[in-house]
């Protein structure tokens, strides 16, 4: 009896999380991802906003974590801080130059364990054509079956970057990022 209970509960546990590396697509589609961005709007105030186009992919291997990675290209045309004539100038030579650099790319070169779900997530970020490394500090959020059938993993995270770095003509200093993924099993 006492086996039976044990192989059971190792059985029922192997249910509940892979016990192997998977590949994951963002879930954009579905409303279940977010890029969002703060900073100092010219010393007076925070503005906020988001990017509403981007896509990615990441690998996760929960036995195995710094096997991990993701990438990530956000749209810098879908910027949106719900001010049209704002998103405009953002979009201008001033800031992102989206005619010129369309896309930021993050591409992982390091996952680390921190323990308790904790991970730090070193990569290339490009934007402004401006390729620097960063750290994103990033939490598991959770994983389970879906209700269509599939398998979702998710994760949020933050981090900072200096729009000086990156060389836009316009320096109102530090954006913050925070990051919402979910990623679907493929």
């Amino acid at each position: 009896m006492k086996k039976l209970f044990i192989a059971t509960a190792l059985l029922s546990s192997s249910l509940l999380v892979p016990a192997y590396a998977a590949d994951y697509t963002i879930d954009n589609k579905g409303a279940h991802a977010s890029i969002n961005f703060s900073t100092k709007h010219m010393g007076f105030s925070i503005l906020t906003g988001r990017f509403n186009t981007f896509e990615g992919n990441f690998s996760y291997d929960e036995a195995n974590i710094s096997a991990s990675k993701i990438k990530v290209t956000i749209d810098t045309t879908s910027i949106d801080s719900n001010h049209a004539e704002r998103d405009k100038h953002l979009r201008s030579d001033d800031f992102l130059d989206a005619s010129k650099f369309g896309t930021a790319t993050f591409t992982s070169t390091k996952v680390e364990d921190k323990g308790n779900g904790k991970l730090a997530i070193t990569g290339d970020f490009t934007l402004h054509g401006v390729t620097k490394s960063l750290v994103i500090d990033a939490a598991k959020v959770g994983e389970g079956n879906d209700p269509w059938g599939g398998y979702r993993l998710g994760f949020s995270g933050t981090t900072q970057i200096s729009m000086g770095d990156f060389g836009f003509k316009m320096d109102f200093g530090k954006v913050n990022l925070t990051l919402h993924i979910e990623g679907i099993r493929q």
